[in-house]
């Protein structure tokens, strides 16, 4: 008996992305101006905080690990925080106040006005990562929503918002990851002052 396993082929999926990215240039406007606000907030000695789940905290994580670190050029390491990497946090807040608190109580304690909340939600619809939005809006945080689809509940409640015109969330996810490159170019370009040893 045959197991031969069926894929669906290379060159769909790249048409389709092809077709989201397509739809998506509308929205440089929308995705420079957030740029330029984390660029901002990195200059004026401000930090970013990140969110998600699954998938949309491996995006989260991925933007904040190149600002510590280093994207492609010699800079200053740039203040940035994963609020989804810290398991001992995510299971006492989880714990103690329920999951949908996980990331506002780590921007009540580490947010300051001025820094810059960016949550990953391809629904829009996460509880959490609403919760950490509304959490950032009482502090005087920015707030960027990263997301697809109709952009959900979290339409309309941020500073900022990337909604990539996708209803599948590979697709949503792989534009994510080409604005965050776009962003980390832009912010390794800038001058930043030579770090002290």
């Amino acid at each position: 008996m045959s197991h031969e396993l069926k894929i669906r082929p290379l060159a769909a999926d790249v048409d389709d992305l092809r077709g989201v990215l397509a739809l998506f240039t509308g929205q440089a406007t929308q995705v420079d101006a957030a740029g330029a606000a984390l660029l901002a907030s990195l200059q004026a000695g401000g930090k970013l905080l990140t969110c998600g789940n699954g998938g949309s905290a491996a995006d989260a994580l991925h933007l904040a690990e190149e600002l510590v670190g280093r994207y492609c050029r010699e800079r200053p390491a740039l203040p940035a925080i994963c609020l989804a990497a810290d398991p001992t946090a995510l299971t006492c807040i989880g714990n103690d106040y329920g999951y949908e608190q996980v990331f506002a109580r780590g921007v009540e304690a580490l947010g300051r006005p001025g820094d810059v909340l960016i949550g990953f939600t391809t629904s829009g619809n996460s509880p959490n990562v609403l919760a950490a939005f509304a959490s950032a809006k009482r502090k005087g945080i920015i707030t960027v929503l990263m997301s697809g689809r109709d952009g959900g509940k979290a339409r309309g409640l941020c500073d900022h918002e990337i909604i990539v015109p996708s209803t599948t969330t590979a697709r949503i996810q792989e534009v994510h990851t080409f604005v965050l490159h776009h962003w980390l170019e832009a912010i390794d370009a800038h001058a930043w002052p030579t770090q002290c040893p």
